[in-house]
């Protein structure tokens, strides 16, 4: 079960991208152990009720063990929880019927039945330590703001800020709101909050507002409350916040949990989640995309990367060399599991201390076909001009003038675009209600979930790195 991991550029000073965790607590060891007799009970049991017949021991022992495997990979490993749970009700039915086969009656078919539930539940339980511990590792409980201060953007989200009275949400819990006007400074603004004695800066807006408010929290040190009002809303997922309810993020000023995460800069300017350059910078600089993400990219792709579209000139040195003529250049804050050239996915951590790069180069008509049916898949890392890789710092070359998409936002660049990371450069909040982990980090494999995986809690042994830099 191990993830595609980023190719690692081998910088000095790039850090290692994950921590190491403690030894599982004596309720996960107590919980694996019990977990472990369970199912040997539950195996020694299918073998006494079906001991007339040789091929039926075989065939309920083999499905039944292999059933409380998937068992235990579906309910603690969600990359892997469709097949597997279908093949944990496929083998569970087999170990069944090779009781009913052998002639035993509803009480051994019971028995059965309830050995592999305590066995599975007891052994998901002892597995998912991992997964918590982590995610408490990672903050640190603090006490609520003295004066909070929020900043909302009204445009954002289709006007998200209204329909949700977010203003009304803030002031009902003790919160400063400062909405943005149009034509409005929002830079201006949260400077102002912190010269009026700001001890905490939020933003209720997009992915582009939340950056611009996160630096000047950043360069005063301030805490940061991410309030999720815009579309996509990359940065909430990433940090765990439910995207579902913006208001509930507002809590974070209150008693809430705390992190450090990195920023990203490109010639002194601020990312909280990407920049993309080539493909993706044109169609987010389209007027339909706005409207309509998803359905703009599938209609868009095969023209940009067809034989008639015009080069994007993209250089960038890569790990293997220099890459030329690349159609996409995705520099992101930490690494992403990516889904889609458009840059729809997710981050496992942000405080890794390195930048996310991908590229892609498609040379011929053939390649788009390729590319469009494994873009459509989720799956574009797929295809072999795709590259991935963690680095420091990166300069990007090109025409004199390139058109970015900076956080989702269309912004045209002079170049070389060059490219740092700022290590732990910003305290984040989210309220403790808040999952604080991001999809990417819950889809990742993060234990063994096997006989093995739970014989190493049984004997104390610690999981190791969980949640490296482009963990899938």
């Amino acid at each position: 079960m191990a993830a595609r991991r980023s190719e690692q550029s081998g910088e000095p000073g790039s850090p290692a991208g994950g921590e190491q965790l403690t030894a599982p607590p004596l309720g996960s060891r107590l919980a694996a152990a019990s977990a472990l007799t369970v199912s040997a009970v539950t195996l020694a049991v299918l073998v006494v009720f079906t001991a007339r017949d040789l091929a039926y021991v075989l065939g309920s022992v083999a499905a039944g063990s292999l059933g409380i495997s998937a068992l235990w990979i579906a309910a603690t490993n969600s990359r892997f929880r469709p097949w597997a749970a279908v093949a944990a009700i496929v083998l569970v039915a087999a170990a069944v019927a090779s009781l009913v086969m052998a002639g035993r009656g509803a009480l051994a078919v019971v028995t059965v039945i309830f050995g592999i539930a305590v066995a599975s539940a007891l052994g998901t339980l002892a597995l998912r330590w991992e997964v918590h511990q982590a995610i408490a590792e990672r903050w640190q409980e603090v006490p609520a703001t003295t004066h909070g201060v929020v900043l909302m953007n009204p445009e954002s989200g289709n006007g998200t800020i209204a329909k949700l009275h977010l203003v009304d949400e803030a002031r009902r819990r003790g919160v400063e709101p400062v909405l943005l006007e149009p034509g409005g400074n929002l830079r201006a603004l949260a400077e102002a909050a912190v010269a009026r004695g700001a001890d905490a800066l939020g933003i209720a807006g997009g992915d582009g507002s939340q950056a611009v408010v996160a630096e000047v929290a950043a360069s005063h040190g301030l805490p940061f409350v991410c309030v999720p009002a815009g579309t996509r809303n990359h940065l909430a997922s990433d940090l765990g916040i439910d995207r579902r309810h913006p208001a509930r993020a507002l809590d974070a000023f209150g008693a809430a949990r705390e992190a450090t995460i990195d920023l990203g800069e490109v010639n002194g300017d601020v990312f909280v989640n990407n920049v993309s350059l080539g493909v993706y910078a044109r169609i987010v600089a389209s007027q339909q995309y706005r409207e309509a993400k998803r359905r703009t990219v599938a209609e868009m792709l095969p023209d940009l990367l067809g034989p008639s579209a015009e080069p994007f000139d993209l250089v960038v040195d890569g790990p293997d060399g220099t890459i030329t003529n690349a159609q996409v250049v995705q520099v992101s804050n930490n690494p992403y599991v990516l889904s889609s050239v458009s840059g729809f996915g997710s981050r496992s951590r942000l405080d890794t201390g390195v930048l996310g790069v991908a590229t892609l180069t498609v040379n011929g008509p053939s390649d788009v076909n390729r590319l469009v049916a494994l873009e459509a898949a989720g799956h574009p890392e797929g295809y072999q001009g795709w590259r991935d890789w963690a680095t420091t710092k990166l300069e990007v070359r090109g025409s004199s003038v390139l058109t970015a998409a900076v956080d989702g936002e269309a912004r045209t660049w002079t170049t070389p675009l060059r490219f740092a990371i700022r290590p732990g450069a910003l305290r984040v909040r989210v309220s403790l209600d808040q999952p604080g982990a991001s999809p990417a980090f819950l889809h990742a494999p993060v234990t063994v979930s096997t006989l093995l995986g739970l014989a190493r809690v049984v004997r104390g042994v610690p999981s190791g790195i969980v949640g490296k830099a482009g963990d899938a």
